[in-house]
């Protein structure tokens, strides 16, 4: 897993900036219920995206377990910024009106525990925000990077943020899918040669080590090796406690 304190200086500029942010904001407000007075921000990163959920009479708590992610939100958001685990969030139980959820599930081998605990802290009519099938997202678009790796992810039977595992899993705490949108990851498209880089490294879990030889030849010989490949599209789902 990435190591998000050493991580934290640089992740906005490596992850689309204040563009992929707003875009990002955008689609959780689509998704959003009128009259949400608290919001937790669970996983806030830098609080890049978080700082956009603020309204007037909208309260928004971030929560992060990672020490350098949480300083730089706290800078953006002066307060309101919690240390604290997904799996044991130190917040009171049915006092919450929405979760937010950016890019989380997908980080652990079983959600369901951090799903439980996002339904523990929503109150009565609650909403569940979260990413879903977020590795899928280079492949909205077709490029000759999508045609070539796009099997590959699709034969992977175990993808922890999947939509239909997530369906099943809230519907288990009593949430109900109500809605899906989108957001585009401004300045988040891979070359060939990221590609490469990023199997190389062993940090794309739907490729097996057996195949990295052979898959980096395969790209190696595709064009503009530098060139970035269409921004990859991010699916959001929204969820209501029953």
């Amino acid at each position: 897993m990435i190591d998000y304190d050493a991580e934290a200086e640089r992740y906005d500029a490596a992850r689309g900036g204040e563009a992929r942010a707003a875009a990002a904001a955008s689609a959780v407000e689509m998704l959003l219920p009128a009259g949400v007075r608290v919001l937790a921000d669970v996983a806030c990163g830098t609080g890049i995206v978080t700082t956009r959920l603020r309204r007037s009479g909208r309260r928004v708590v971030a929560v992060d377990r990672s020490t350098g992610m949480a300083a730089r939100a706290t800078g953006r958001l002066r307060g309101d910024v919690l240390l604290a685990d997904a799996t044991a969030l130190p917040l009171r139980a049915a006092r919450v009106d929405a979760v937010v959820m950016i890019w989380l599930l997908h980080l652990v081998p079983r959600p369901e525990r951090i799903l439980a605990e996002a339904a523990r802290v929503l109150g009565a009519g609650g909403t569940l925000i979260t990413t879903v099938d977020k590795d899928g997202a280079p492949f909205h678009a077709s490029s000759d990077t999508a045609e070539l790796l796009r099997p590959l992810w699709q034969r992977y039977r175990h993808h922890a943020d999947g939509l239909d595992r997530t369906v099943a899993s809230a519907a288990r705490l009593g949430l109900r899918a109500v809605g899906e949108a989108d957001f585009t990851g401004h300045g988040q498209g891979r070359g060939p040669g990221r590609w490469i880089s990023g199997i190389r490294q062993g940090v794309i879990p739907w490729v097996r080590p057996t195949e990295y030889a052979d898959l980096c030849r395969a790209l190696a010989t595709l064009p503009e090796q530098d060139v970035p490949r269409p921004d990859p599209v991010y699916r959001v789902a929204a969820f209501r406690r029953i």
